[in-house]
């Protein structure tokens, strides 16, 4: 099937145990690294999917294995865009958190999403904060063509 003419997409889903966060990474790495710009987006785009990851099963379903996180991966020619679902209460992404001056979080939460914001180009939440999305732009330099 070729991937020159649609985006290509893949549901992955961990269940809500911490043992399932290190293999569950891996294996939505192992699908979208071939389609990073280069090493520093790969990494970029790991360290925001391991802490997306880690607050759906941390948060989402409180270490829970009976309880599963989902993540839709969706690459097209021009970006890199992973929904991240956990069925946990949520929360209030608008909360602003105890920044000091210089921008040090002072708060017991919340330096994951600011990690994260810092990593891709758009990070957005939905269903009271138990839906992640996070985007990022591909670059122009790649292992392996995009879909179109």
């Amino acid at each position: 099937m070729a991937l020159e003419h649609q985006a290509l997409s893949r549901e992955f889903v961990l269940t809500g145990s911490v043992a399932a966060l290190a293999p569950g990474r891996d294996a939505i790495m192992n699908f979208v690294r071939e389609y990073c710009g280069d090493e520093q987006q790969e990494i970029d785009i790991m360290l925001a999917l391991q802490e997306a990851l880690a607050n759906a099963i941390f948060h989402g379903c409180g270490g829970d294995a009976g309880k599963l996180v989902h993540c839709t991966v969706e690459i097209s020619p021009s970006t890199i865009e992973f929904i991240v679902r956990d069925p946990g209460t949520g929360f209030d992404s608008a909360d602003p958190t105890d920044m000091a001056d210089d921008g040090t979080n002072l708060t017991e939460h919340g330096r994951g999403i600011h990690l994260m914001r810092s990593l891709m180009d758009e990070v957005t939440y939905s269903r009271k904060g138990t839906e992640l999305h996070l985007k990022k732009l591909r670059a122009n330099v790649g292992k392996k063509p995009a879909p179109q």
